[in-house]
């Protein structure tokens, strides 16, 4: 899955890290990939007891900076094994459980991952107003070809998780579809900010670029590792409803487009000052940038980030992605690219004496 336009390592990278299993509390595939990568290029790396992965540059200078891309993914989680040999679930983090039917699984154990399905009955044998009803998550189980459930427990245990199994798929031009999109791509973005900004002459800031941990689940590793790195400046990058694919309309989410570049957002969740800075720096870089307005939390690790301690200077910068929380997000890896670039030059232009205050 080699692209052109992004250097060999980093497209490798890309392409391990979607393909890792990393449902929200079970992130260690993704977080082993993403420590080893940012070790090539950073002064410190170290994992938080949370899960955090937190890669510093220049760690002594200032002002300290959190770049927060979290590396957690949706999944399911089984909750029971029956006389049968069929695992029932639970989710992690919030699924369209129509999305759910008919999908290839992956069943992490301690032995290795297993090979499942989620199906349902045969439109066949459905009653016609069963046809019409929408999938009932708590009802759907796994079936991974056993004959009962003793078969089954010697495999499968209460606790595993579960990813579905979605392959990384390029399509057309520099578009591609994964699962977990949402948001390996921001881990990706914020450890490629790292590595450019790891040659850079004029940096005065202390950056620390976090793999965050259980955002799926309540923005829990972005509330700790903000704690513990402290930060004066703190950007989270995560991903954000593209408005062209269908049904969705820009009066709701905003006019975003893939392809078009970063997508800023305002509001109560970002400090105007460094609003204006990250612009500012977009328009020396001669790029594009598209902008969002959510009156208040976003939803995102910004939001613990903005109010850790006695605050933060907060902001978001955003991937545009169609079909988030499918096994088939899609998004534009030039768009990776330029977020990754703002990133760093906007770093870069940080002095001690920046004031934030609005």
């Amino acid at each position: 899955m080699e692209v052109s336009e992004m250097r060999k390592d980093s497209s490798e990278f890309l392409e391990r890290l979607l393909d890792a299993p990393s449902p929200s509390g079970f992130e260690q595939a993704a977080r082993a990939m993403y420590r080893e990568y940012v070790s090539a290029f950073a002064d410190e790396v170290r994992t938080d007891v949370m899960g955090n992965t937190i890669a510093a540059l220049n760690p002594t200078g200032s002002p300290r900076v959190i770049l927060a891309g979290h590396i957690d993914e949706i999944g399911l989680i089984v909750t029971h094994v029956d006389e049968k040999g069929f695992l029932h679930i639970a989710p992690i983090g919030g699924w369209d459980s129509e999305v759910l039917v008919g999908q290839r699984v992956r069943v992490l154990t301690d032995k290795g991952p297993i090979a499942g399905v989620i199906a349902k009955p045969p439109i066949h044998l459905q009653k016609p107003k069963e046809r019409e009803k929408k999938a009932d998550l708590r009802r759907m189980v796994i079936d991974i070809g056993v004959a009962d459930g003793k078969a089954a427990r010697k495999m499968v245990a209460v606790g595993d998780a579960v990813v579905l199994d979605a392959a990384p798929l390029k399509l057309a031009g520099r578009r591609m579809c994964a699962r977990g999109a949402d948001d390996r791509l921001g881990a990706f973005v914020v450890a490629e900010a790292l590595r450019r900004l790891s040659g850079a002459k004029r940096l005065k800031a202390a950056v620390f670029s976090v793999a965050t941990v259980q955002e799926e689940v309540g923005l829990r590793g972005a509330r700790t590792s903000a704690w513990g790195v402290d930060p004066q400046v703190g950007v989270a990058v995560d991903v954000t409803f593209a408005s062209d694919q269908v049904g969705v309309e820009a009066s709701r989410v905003g006019d975003v487009k893939l392809g078009k570049g970063p997508v800023l957002t305002r509001g109560a969740n970002i400090n105007p000052v460094l609003h204006k800075k990250m612009l500012a720096a977009a328009g020396r870089l001669k790029m594009g940038t598209q902008l969002q307005a959510i009156p208040g939390g976003t939803g995102t690790d910004a939001n613990v980030i903005q109010l850790t301690r006695a605050g933060v200077a907060t902001g978001l910068v955003s991937i545009p992605l169609r079909y988030m929380h499918s096994p088939v997000e899609v998004f534009d890896l030039r768009d990776l690219d330029a977020c990754a670039g703002l990133l760093a030059a906007f770093c870069e232009s940080l002095r001690p004496d920046d004031d934030f205050t609005p």
